[in-house]
């Protein structure tokens, strides 16, 4: 009987069943959704912040989609939703170059341990980024573009696979963004990289601003050649394909919805490389190349060969460097110089402007002397100690203003001869010049003071530039500078005016420029001959104030 039902001796167990194959998909959706529902059970101070952002994002999307809606049978309707999907698209795929924080997930190099294949980690890890806010914004307006342009059966036929296609391609680009660049994105560049998303965003913002007035007066036509070609551009394609169904034209319907398509797939596959090579290399970030110590010897005496002997020469080096390479200051820097460039020159192509708006050039970059103390954080002391009388703080603030100088002069005159230019009023350019110089000697000045006598710290991480409960130092110090800058200033000011107003005051512009550039340069100099006492006394309580970050 054994034998007959192959359960004796000398016949072998059947061998259990393997288990069935459990899809990935599924399980990181869910722990995406249980990492999110554990993020909001952290504290009420970020369920709240949480669901406020859900409820700002979901009326902005409302409003967006009644817009959207409220376009259909307009002429522009397509251009309008093309170019909204274009701009769409960028976004998702800059975001996680400026917002690598923002989603844990977007980090694969997690998964590495994980006995996990390629293809399926792809599908997997596409399905969890459809969970979120972002998609669901994304997905409001894409359905309100479909919306806007659909129209007859065979455009309502094409909008389902088009929405789902642009939806799919807007997040697959960010991913295979992400995981091109993830090594980029821990490393000190990538941290460069988002301490400058807001720089972007607020020159992005003075472009649609100054795109918008543009377009005020000549109304979207313009637009329509661009939109013309973007409506091959996948994943903008897909609305193009909705647009060209409903017009009859079947075959550029057909050509742009597989441009769609074929775009999706490729972004999949060099995803999927991306991962696998991400999952089978080492990760070389910190290895130090052969010959790195020689080259950075040969620049830095290529540099100092520029610059002055002893400890002038090894300050500004040092500020330079500052520059360069620390996140803070150089998101500090880069903002300034595009402010001081965007304001006037931005004004000036508007025809609303002033040529002394180039000031602001000076401005901005004169306010980088503000709190020279409180980039060098904790090492302060190694600072410190290299300064034992009047005479060393006098040499290391004059050093740093100097170093802030190698930049200044030669971009605000840049600035000042381009507003002028544009303007067209080269009667007072040597007025601008002069005064933008006085003013940058002031705030020299200054800053020179107010780094000794209200110091804060700068925290590393983060993107704050203040310390929690140093924020009242930060207003004085900058502000009431400024304020002081300013009033310096008022004997150049004043002659100006007189320039101005005076009959026959304008024969002497001239001589506004090499007045205000001797006054701004005594000023300096007179700023930094006080500032250098203040600055020996006070070493352990300015070491005490840029340590706390």
């Amino acid at each position: 009987m054994s034998a007959a039902t192959g359960t004796g001796p000398g016949v072998p167990a059947a061998s259990p069943a393997p288990a069935p194959a459990t899809s990935v998909t599924p399980v990181l959706v869910r722990l995406k959704l249980s990492l999110l529902r554990n993020g909001l059970r952290q504290s009420a101070g970020r369920r709240a912040a949480y669901l406020t952002s859900v409820v700002v994002v979901l009326l902005f999307a409302a409003l967006q989609l009644i817009g959207l809606v409220a376009l259909r049978g307009t002429a522009h309707a397509a251009t309008v939703t093309v170019l909204l999907v274009a701009v769409l698209a960028l976004g998702w795929a800059v975001m996680p170059l400026f917002f690598p924080g923002g989603d844990e997930t977007l980090d694969p190099s997690r998964l590495v341990m994980l006995p996990l294949r390629p293809r399926p980690l792809v599908r997997a890890l596409l399905a969890a980024s459809l969970v979120g806010i972002g998609p669901l914004f994304t997905l409001c307006l894409l359905a309100g573009s479909v919306a806007a342009v659909a129209h007859g059966p065979a455009a309502y036929a094409v909008a389902v696979p088009a929405l789902v296609l642009a939806l799919l391609g807007c997040v697959a680009l960010a991913r295979t963004v992400a995981a091109a660049n993830v090594r980029l994105l821990t490393s000190r560049r990538g941290r460069d990289l988002a301490v400058l998303s807001g720089l972007l965003i607020a020159v992005g913002a003075q472009v649609v601003n100054f795109g918008a007035q543009r377009l005020g007066s000549a109304g979207l036509d313009p637009l329509d050649p661009v939109a013309g070609v973007l409506r091959w551009v996948p994943p903008a394609s897909a609305i193009g394909a909705v647009d060209s169904a409903g017009d009859g034209a079947y075959g550029a319907a057909a050509i742009q919805l597989g441009l769609a398509l074929l775009a999706l797939l490729a972004l999949l596959g060099a995803w999927q490389r991306s991962l696998t090579r991400l999952m089978t290399s080492p990760d070389g970030s910190t290895l130090q190349p052969a010959g790195a110590d020689r080259g950075r010897t040969g620049r830095s005496a290529g540099l100092a060969r520029l610059l002055p002997a002893g400890r002038t020469g090894t300050v500004m080096e040092r500020s330079l460097r500052y520059v360069w390479r620390d996140p803070k200051t150089k998101a500090a820097w880069v903002t300034s110089l595009a402010i001081g460039l965007i304001v006037p020159l931005f004004n000036a192509l508007q025809g609303t402007g002033s040529l002394y708006f180039a000031c602001f050039a000076a401005g901005m970059l004169g306010i980088q002397m503000y709190n020279q103390f409180g980039q060098d954080t904790s090492a302060f002391w190694m600072v410190a100690l290299t300064i034992s009388s009047t005479r060393d703080a006098y040499v290391e603030l004059r050093a740093r203003a100097l170093a802030l100088l190698v930049i200044t002069l030669p971009y605000a005159a840049l600035v000042t001869v381009a507003t002028t230019a544009l303007i067209g009023d080269w009667h007072a350019l040597p007025q601008v010049l002069g005064l933008s110089f006085a003013l940058l000697g002031a705030m020299l000045a200054t800053g020179a003071w107010s780094s000794a006598l209200f110091p804060y710290s700068i925290p590393q991480e983060g993107h704050k530039n203040v310390v929690p409960g140093q924020a009242g130092l930060a207003w004085i110090s900058v502000f009431g500078g400024m304020v002081a800058a300013a009033l310096l200033c008022s004997p150049v000011i004043a002659l100006v005016i007189w320039q101005n107003v005076a009959s026959g005051g304008d024969r002497w512009a001239w001589l506004t420029l090499p007045l205000g550039t001797a006054y701004g340069a005594l000023v300096a100099y007179a700023g930094l001959r006080l500032a250098a006492p203040r600055t020996a006394r006070r070493l352990p309580e300015i070491l005490a104030a840029v340590s706390k970050g």
